[in-house]
């Protein structure tokens, strides 16, 4: 067995793994945790901040950081999963019958590079070192973690997929944030004063109240269900 099989080999035990321990809660909470809609408000707040904080030179930010989560995404999705051609665990015929689908949700045919995980790493790479403020960078980054672990816990990711996602999306920030360094570097000055913290807590509150609207659906909806 190559070095290629064994990887393989473990990722698939740790997928079965993670996938394995699930619940009518869970599967509610990670369900809706991975619907791109339901963070709307969050990537609403932070558009707001950044447009309360930088003014007219917002819309190099907001260029920025929708480039780098149309790349994590174009890579990932248009690139990589056409150019591995790695089966999904949902889609994957020595897997049958021991996956746990969420809705019968399973996912197109690939899944290397996880689209999912790139963009919400993508996002929250970016806008952190945008915004430098520790309690978003923690909170927005456990929000990632989460996503991301979702597509394990649905069935249409293995752990390997996540982490070749993660990778596209931090180098696809760090690139965007870099060019922003490049070529507008008068926009990342001072931004302790253009950035106050009680506008920065902003998409930290939304945050929050999003995890609790699921929290509170998704304890619902298991309860209807039994």
């Amino acid at each position: 067995m190559n070095l290629i099989e064994i990887l393989k080999s473990w990722d698939t035990s740790l997928f079965l793994l993670i996938n394995d321990h699930f619940s009518p809660f869970f599967d509610n909470f990670m369900y809706a945790v991975s619907e791109k809609l339901t963070w709307i408000p969050l990537y609403a707040s932070v558009l707001y901040v950044i447009i309360k904080g930088w003014k007219k030179e917002a819309i190099w930010l907001i260029l920025a950081l929708i480039l780098c989560v149309v790349f994590s995404d174009q890579i990932s999705s248009g690139v990589l999963k056409g150019f591995v051609h790695r089966l999904r665990p949902s889609h994957a015929e020595d897997l049958k019958g021991l996956v746990h689908l969420v809705r019968n949700y399973s996912g197109g045919k690939y899944g290397f590079a996880s689209s999912h995980a790139a963009n919400a790493v993508g996002f929250a790479v970016l806008s952190s070192l945008i915004f430098k403020r520790k309690i978003y960078t923690y909170s927005i980054s456990a929000w990632a973690l989460i996503t991301a672990y979702s597509r394990i816990y649905l069935g249409v990711h293995y752990p390997l997929d996540i982490l070749g996602g993660a990778v596209v999306g931090t180098l696809a920030a760090l690139i965007c944030f870099w060019s922003i360094q490049k070529f507008r570097p008068e926009i990342l000055r001072n931004v302790s004063v253009k950035l106050k913290k009680s506008v920065a807590i902003i998409p930290v509150i939304m945050l929050i109240m999003s995890f609790l609207v699921i929290i509170i659906y998704s304890i619902i909806s298991s309860n209807l269900k039994n």
